[in-house]
Protein backbone atom coordinates (compact mmCIF):
# COMPACT_ATOMS: atom_id res chain seq x y z
CA UNK A 1 0.00 0.00 0.00
CA UNK A 2 2.54 2.16 0.04
CA UNK A 3 3.90 1.53 -3.12
CA UNK A 4 3.35 5.17 -5.07
CA UNK A 5 3.66 6.79 -1.84
CA UNK A 6 4.87 9.54 -3.53
CA UNK A 7 1.61 10.27 -5.43
CA UNK A 8 0.25 11.01 -1.83
CA UNK A 9 3.04 13.01 -0.51
CA UNK A 10 2.68 15.01 -3.78
CA UNK A 11 -0.81 16.05 -3.25
CA UNK A 12 -1.00 16.70 0.50
CA UNK A 13 2.52 19.26 -0.20
CA UNK A 14 0.52 20.82 -3.01
CA UNK A 15 -2.86 20.43 -0.69
CA UNK A 16 -4.26 19.90 -4.54
CA UNK A 17 -4.51 17.30 -7.69
CA UNK A 18 -4.34 19.84 -10.26
CA UNK A 19 -0.54 21.52 -8.68
CA UNK A 20 0.53 17.52 -7.47
CA UNK A 21 -0.03 16.49 -11.50
CA UNK A 22 1.64 19.61 -12.55
CA UNK A 23 4.55 18.89 -10.08
CA UNK A 24 5.01 15.34 -10.86
CA UNK A 25 4.46 16.00 -14.89
CA UNK A 26 1.54 13.50 -15.04
CA UNK A 27 -2.38 14.23 -15.60
CA UNK A 28 -4.53 14.94 -12.96
CA UNK A 29 -6.83 12.04 -14.06
CA UNK A 30 -3.91 9.86 -14.18
CA UNK A 31 -2.51 11.01 -10.69
CA UNK A 32 -6.36 10.92 -9.22
CA UNK A 33 -6.46 7.16 -10.29
CA UNK A 34 -3.40 6.43 -8.59
CA UNK A 35 -4.69 8.00 -5.32
CA UNK A 36 -7.71 5.95 -5.63
CA UNK A 37 -6.10 2.97 -6.08
CA UNK A 38 -3.79 3.16 -2.77
CA UNK A 39 -7.04 4.32 -1.14
CA UNK A 40 -9.02 0.44 -2.00
CA UNK A 41 -5.69 -1.12 -0.92
CA UNK A 42 -5.61 1.05 2.75
CA UNK A 43 -9.45 0.80 2.80
CA UNK A 44 -10.12 4.65 3.74
CA UNK A 45 -9.64 7.51 2.17
CA UNK A 46 -7.24 9.90 2.56
CA UNK A 47 -7.94 13.00 1.85
CA UNK A 48 -10.96 15.22 2.06
CA UNK A 49 -11.99 16.55 -1.23
CA UNK A 50 -14.78 18.10 0.06
CA UNK A 51 -12.18 20.98 1.72
CA UNK A 52 -10.26 23.75 0.09
CA UNK A 53 -7.41 23.68 0.06
CA UNK A 54 -7.31 19.58 -0.07
CA UNK A 55 -6.78 18.32 3.85
CA UNK A 56 -5.98 14.66 4.49
CA UNK A 57 -8.33 12.64 6.91
CA UNK A 58 -7.22 11.09 10.08
CA UNK A 59 -6.00 7.70 8.45
CA UNK A 60 -4.11 10.09 5.43
CA UNK A 61 -2.18 11.96 8.18
CA UNK A 62 -0.77 8.48 9.44
CA UNK A 63 -0.37 7.69 5.93
CA UNK A 64 2.01 10.21 5.83
CA UNK A 65 4.09 9.97 8.78
CA UNK A 66 4.50 6.33 8.00
CA UNK A 67 5.63 7.49 4.29
CA UNK A 68 7.84 9.99 5.89
CA UNK A 69 9.50 7.75 8.03
CA UNK A 70 9.88 5.28 5.07
CA UNK A 71 11.49 8.30 2.87
CA UNK A 72 13.82 9.24 5.72
CA UNK A 73 15.23 5.37 5.86
CA UNK A 74 15.56 5.57 1.82
CA UNK A 75 17.45 8.83 1.82
CA UNK A 76 19.50 8.05 4.40
CA UNK A 77 20.55 4.67 2.94
CA UNK A 78 20.76 7.00 -0.74
CA UNK A 79 23.05 9.17 0.99
CA UNK A 80 25.35 6.68 2.05
CA UNK A 81 25.77 5.01 -1.21
CA UNK A 82 26.15 8.73 -2.73
CA UNK A 83 28.85 9.43 -0.45
CA UNK A 84 30.60 5.87 -1.96
CA UNK A 85 30.03 8.16 -5.48
CA UNK A 86 31.93 11.25 -4.43
CA UNK A 87 29.28 13.23 -4.91
CA UNK A 88 28.43 12.85 -8.71
CA UNK A 89 24.56 12.09 -7.62
CA UNK A 90 22.97 12.84 -4.78
CA UNK A 91 20.21 14.97 -2.88
CA UNK A 92 20.34 18.00 -0.17
CA UNK A 93 16.85 19.15 1.12
CA UNK A 94 16.47 22.00 2.76
CA UNK A 95 13.64 23.89 4.80
CA UNK A 96 13.10 27.79 5.49
CA UNK A 97 10.25 29.96 6.71
CA UNK A 98 8.96 32.39 4.19
CA UNK A 99 11.54 34.80 4.88
CA UNK A 100 14.68 32.28 4.78
CA UNK A 101 12.99 30.70 1.51
CA UNK A 102 12.39 33.39 -0.24
CA UNK A 103 15.06 35.93 0.15
CA UNK A 104 18.12 34.14 2.56
CA UNK A 105 18.45 30.43 1.24
CA UNK A 106 18.13 30.69 -2.61
CA UNK A 107 21.47 32.56 -3.71
CA UNK A 108 22.98 30.27 -1.09
CA UNK A 109 21.80 27.43 -2.58
CA UNK A 110 22.61 28.82 -6.35
CA UNK A 111 25.93 29.40 -5.45
CA UNK A 112 26.69 26.00 -4.55
CA UNK A 113 24.78 24.16 -7.09
CA UNK A 114 27.14 26.00 -9.33
CA UNK A 115 30.33 24.08 -7.71
CA UNK A 116 28.37 20.81 -7.52
CA UNK A 117 26.09 20.94 -10.34
CA UNK A 118 25.22 16.97 -10.50
CA UNK A 119 22.96 17.10 -6.80
CA UNK A 120 19.74 17.37 -6.54
CA UNK A 121 18.67 20.31 -3.99
CA UNK A 122 15.45 20.83 -2.90
CA UNK A 123 13.46 23.62 -0.59
CA UNK A 124 10.62 23.37 1.21
CA UNK A 125 8.58 26.20 2.56
CA UNK A 126 6.81 25.99 5.82
CA UNK A 127 6.23 26.98 9.33
CA UNK A 128 8.91 26.55 12.14
CA UNK A 129 6.39 23.86 13.72
CA UNK A 130 6.32 22.06 10.30
CA UNK A 131 9.39 22.18 9.77
CA UNK A 132 11.36 21.56 13.46
CA UNK A 133 8.96 17.67 12.95
CA UNK A 134 10.32 17.57 9.08
CA UNK A 135 13.97 17.80 10.47
CA UNK A 136 13.20 15.34 13.29
CA UNK A 137 11.83 12.93 10.67
CA UNK A 138 15.18 13.11 8.90
CA UNK A 139 12.46 14.04 5.76
CA UNK A 140 14.60 17.31 5.65
CA UNK A 141 18.74 17.48 6.16
CA UNK A 142 19.41 21.19 7.18
CA UNK A 143 16.47 23.96 8.26
CA UNK A 144 17.66 27.93 8.35
CA UNK A 145 16.24 30.31 11.21
CA UNK A 146 16.82 32.49 13.54
CA UNK A 147 14.52 30.22 16.51
CA UNK A 148 16.43 28.67 19.64
CA UNK A 149 15.61 24.82 18.76
CA UNK A 150 16.31 21.97 21.38
CA UNK A 151 19.73 21.43 21.25
CA UNK A 152 19.22 17.10 22.76
CA UNK A 153 17.76 16.78 19.22
CA UNK A 154 19.61 19.32 16.69
CA UNK A 155 22.92 20.54 15.94
CA UNK A 156 23.23 23.48 14.79
CA UNK A 157 25.93 26.23 13.38
CA UNK A 158 25.93 30.02 13.64
CA UNK A 159 25.94 31.21 10.01
CA UNK A 160 24.88 35.11 11.11
CA UNK A 161 23.50 37.55 13.44
CA UNK A 162 20.92 40.29 13.14
CA UNK A 163 19.10 43.52 14.73
CA UNK A 164 15.42 43.99 15.19
CA UNK A 165 14.50 47.33 14.08
CA UNK A 166 11.21 49.41 14.34
CA UNK A 167 9.48 49.92 11.08
CA UNK A 168 7.25 53.03 10.99
CA UNK A 169 4.37 54.16 7.81
CA UNK A 170 6.00 57.67 6.74
CA UNK A 171 2.75 59.56 7.62
CA UNK A 172 2.19 59.03 11.18
CA UNK A 173 2.45 62.05 12.88
CA UNK A 174 4.99 60.37 15.70
CA UNK A 175 7.90 60.90 13.07
CA UNK A 176 7.93 64.45 12.96
CA UNK A 177 10.11 65.32 16.09
CA UNK A 178 12.04 61.78 15.81
CA UNK A 179 14.43 63.34 12.96
CA UNK A 180 17.67 62.64 14.77
CA UNK A 181 16.80 59.40 15.12
CA UNK A 182 15.58 58.06 11.83
CA UNK A 183 18.31 55.45 9.96
CA UNK A 184 18.94 55.68 6.24
CA UNK A 185 18.37 52.59 4.72
CA UNK A 186 21.59 52.78 3.36
CA UNK A 187 22.87 52.57 6.80
CA UNK A 188 20.96 49.59 7.51
CA UNK A 189 22.02 47.96 4.67
CA UNK A 190 25.65 48.61 5.56
CA UNK A 191 25.68 47.74 8.77
CA UNK A 192 26.98 51.27 10.38
CA UNK A 193 23.70 51.75 12.14
CA UNK A 194 24.84 49.70 14.53
CA UNK A 195 27.86 51.62 15.21
CA UNK A 196 27.23 53.82 18.66
CA UNK A 197 27.09 57.37 17.66
CA UNK A 198 23.05 56.25 15.63
CA UNK A 199 20.99 56.66 18.54
CA UNK A 200 18.11 54.28 19.55
CA UNK A 201 14.65 55.17 20.03
CA UNK A 202 12.50 55.21 23.26
CA UNK A 203 9.27 53.47 22.47
CA UNK A 204 7.28 55.52 24.60
CA UNK A 205 7.30 58.04 21.56
CA UNK A 206 4.70 55.49 20.20
CA UNK A 207 2.33 55.55 22.45
CA UNK A 208 -1.54 55.25 21.26
CA UNK A 209 0.28 53.93 17.86
CA UNK A 210 -1.30 50.63 15.83
CA UNK A 211 1.41 47.95 16.36
CA UNK A 212 1.34 44.87 13.86
CA UNK A 213 2.84 42.05 15.39
CA UNK A 214 3.68 38.55 15.21
CA UNK A 215 2.17 35.93 17.48
CA UNK A 216 4.61 35.35 20.22
CA UNK A 217 5.18 31.47 18.87
CA UNK A 218 7.28 33.23 16.50
CA UNK A 219 10.64 34.24 17.64
CA UNK A 220 10.10 38.02 16.19
CA UNK A 221 7.12 38.28 17.64
CA UNK A 222 8.26 37.17 21.23
CA UNK A 223 11.70 39.53 21.17
CA UNK A 224 8.70 42.34 20.31
CA UNK A 225 6.77 41.84 22.89
CA UNK A 226 9.93 41.50 25.15
CA UNK A 227 11.54 44.87 23.47
CA UNK A 228 8.13 46.07 24.72
CA UNK A 229 8.15 44.74 28.23
CA UNK A 230 11.69 45.78 28.95
CA UNK A 231 10.43 49.44 28.20
CA UNK A 232 7.40 49.21 30.34
CA UNK A 233 5.79 49.92 26.96
CA UNK A 234 2.38 48.80 26.08
CA UNK A 235 1.91 48.50 22.16
CA UNK A 236 -1.52 48.67 20.88
CA UNK A 237 -1.89 46.00 18.99
CA UNK A 238 -3.92 45.83 16.03
CA UNK A 239 -3.21 42.82 13.83
CA UNK A 240 -0.95 39.08 14.88
CA UNK A 241 0.39 37.37 12.19
CA UNK A 242 2.31 34.57 11.63
CA UNK A 243 5.14 35.90 9.48
CA UNK A 244 7.94 38.69 9.38
CA UNK A 245 7.22 39.94 5.61
CA UNK A 246 3.52 40.00 5.86
CA UNK A 247 4.07 42.33 8.20
CA UNK A 248 6.39 44.70 6.66
CA UNK A 249 4.25 43.95 3.66
CA UNK A 250 1.11 46.12 5.93
CA UNK A 251 3.32 48.27 7.65
CA UNK A 252 4.03 49.26 4.36
CA UNK A 253 0.56 49.98 3.66
CA UNK A 254 0.55 52.39 6.32
CA UNK A 255 -1.90 50.23 9.08
CA UNK A 256 0.71 50.10 11.99
CA UNK A 257 4.14 49.79 13.09
CA UNK A 258 6.21 46.55 13.06
CA UNK A 259 9.38 45.18 13.80
CA UNK A 260 11.55 43.76 11.40
CA UNK A 261 15.20 42.36 11.09
CA UNK A 262 17.76 43.85 9.10
CA UNK A 263 18.35 40.88 7.07
CA UNK A 264 14.51 41.98 5.51
CA UNK A 265 15.02 45.17 5.31
CA UNK A 266 18.50 44.41 3.43
CA UNK A 267 16.51 42.50 1.12
CA UNK A 268 13.33 44.28 0.19
CA UNK A 269 13.60 46.62 -2.69
CA UNK A 270 13.23 50.79 -1.01
CA UNK A 271 10.01 51.90 0.34
CA UNK A 272 10.26 55.56 0.95
CA UNK A 273 6.59 54.61 2.97
CA UNK A 274 8.76 53.84 5.45
CA UNK A 275 10.40 55.13 8.37
CA UNK A 276 13.15 52.97 9.83
CA UNK A 277 14.68 53.62 14.07
CA UNK A 278 17.58 51.60 15.96
CA UNK A 279 16.29 50.17 19.10
CA UNK A 280 18.05 49.46 22.23
CA UNK A 281 17.40 46.32 24.16
CA UNK A 282 19.34 43.20 24.79
CA UNK A 283 16.38 40.95 23.38
CA UNK A 284 17.26 43.17 19.82
CA UNK A 285 19.86 40.86 18.33
CA UNK A 286 19.75 37.59 17.44
CA UNK A 287 21.18 34.44 15.55
CA UNK A 288 20.82 32.73 12.72
CA UNK A 289 21.38 29.23 12.74
CA UNK A 290 21.62 26.47 10.34
CA UNK A 291 20.15 23.45 11.94
CA UNK A 292 19.94 19.00 11.71
CA UNK A 293 18.93 16.53 13.28
CA UNK A 294 21.49 14.79 16.49
CA UNK A 295 22.92 11.92 15.76
CA UNK A 296 21.44 11.33 12.20
CA UNK A 297 24.02 10.26 9.23
CA UNK A 298 25.21 12.88 8.23
CA UNK A 299 26.20 12.64 4.22
CA UNK A 300 28.77 13.71 2.31
CA UNK A 301 27.08 16.45 0.94
CA UNK A 302 25.72 17.43 4.23
CA UNK A 303 29.21 17.68 4.98
CA UNK A 304 30.34 19.05 2.11
CA UNK A 305 27.67 22.39 2.52
CA UNK A 306 28.74 23.05 5.69
CA UNK A 307 32.35 23.47 4.57
CA UNK A 308 30.88 25.59 1.81
CA UNK A 309 28.85 27.98 4.08
CA UNK A 310 31.76 28.18 6.13
CA UNK A 311 33.85 29.43 4.12
CA UNK A 312 34.77 33.82 3.65
CA UNK A 313 31.92 34.70 1.60
CA UNK A 314 29.62 32.35 1.54
CA UNK A 315 27.99 32.68 5.33
CA UNK A 316 24.98 34.55 6.11
CA UNK A 317 27.20 37.11 8.10
CA UNK A 318 27.70 39.87 6.39
CA UNK A 319 27.65 42.54 8.57
CA UNK A 320 30.36 42.54 12.07
CA UNK A 321 28.43 43.90 15.46
CA UNK A 322 29.53 47.23 16.75
CA UNK A 323 32.66 47.04 19.27
CA UNK A 324 31.34 46.24 22.99
CA UNK A 325 27.94 44.62 20.97
CA UNK A 326 27.54 41.10 21.93
CA UNK A 327 25.17 38.62 19.64
CA UNK A 328 22.52 36.79 21.52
Amino acid sequence: MFRGMHYVYSVYKERSFSRAAAALHISQPSLSANIRRIEEKVGCPLFDRSTKPLEVTECGARYIRCAEEIMAIENGFESYINDLEGLKTGTLNFGGSNFFSSWVLPPMISDFSREYPDLNITLTEARSVELTRMLQDAVIDFVMDNKELDLEVFDRRQVGNERLLLVVPEGFSANMTLGEFQIPLSEIRSGSFRESRTPAVPLYHFTDCPFILLHPENDTGKRSYQICQEQSFHPHVVLELDQQLTAYNIASSGLGITFSGERLLSSVPPNPKLVYYKLASRFVTRNIYLYWKRGRYVSKAMQVFMEFIASPGNSTETKKAAPGEAAE
